[in-house]
């Protein structure tokens, strides 16, 4: 019976040890399922790398190129505009010039000083209204406080009264300002 025993003792081991090494492949098995895929080789990350800068030096020159296109497009525009940018105010000024031509070949005609004066007078008028329309305005500052952002003073003078110091007493040349821009300072005296 010992021997019995032993015979099942030994079954018993060697069911054991075959449920351990199934179990030992099943451990082995999943393991590798739950690796990674292989690594990769330091020549598949320099050959993604390289492609990685071939792409980024090509959209690189194409933003370079734009921008170069971009910028002589500008510059050439800019350069249209200042030569042709005046072209607008010298058709409206095309008028007030067949006005004077007519005044000048009329005035050897005429003998008539107070009719040729009268003429001057609203081709005058006439300039001014479309230089205004155009955004000029004229700076004539009599008798206002002087001011250094529009006036330059040219002289100073004894002012008649206290109330008119530190104003302007007379204006020699009136200054001119275009769309609140100063073309040129009115040259004024100052009373003192």
């Amino acid at each position: 019976m010992s021997e019995n025993f032993q015979t099942e003792n030994d079954q018993e081991k060697e069911v054991l040890n075959g449920a351990e090494q199934d179990a030992a492949a099943a451990q082995e098995n999943q393991e590798k399922s739950t690796e990674e895929p292989r690594e990769e080789t330091v020549e598949d990350k320099l050959a993604r790398s390289e492609a990685e800068v071939a792409d980024l030096k090509d959209r690189l020159l194409r933003q370079m190129a734009e921008f170069d296109n971009y910028r002589k497009r500008t510059m050439k525009e800019k350069a249209e505009i200042i030569l042709n940018g005046s072209a607008g105010v010298v058709t409206d000024i095309l008028p007030v010039i067949d006005d004077l031509e007519r005044a000048i070949a009329n005035s050897a005609k005429s003998e008539d000083y107070n009719a040729l004066k009268e003429g001057v007078e609203l081709i005058y008028n006439k300039l001014m209204h479309t230089l205004e329309q155009k955004g000029l305005q004229k700076i004539s500052p009599k008798n206002e406080p002087f001011d250094t952002d529009f006036h330059e003073a040219i002289a100073m003078i004894p002012a008649p009264s206290e109330d008119l110091k530190g104003k302007v007493l007379d204006c020699a040349i009136d200054g001119y300002k275009l769309n609140d821009k100063v073309l040129r300072h009115a040259k004024v005296a100052v009373g003192e």
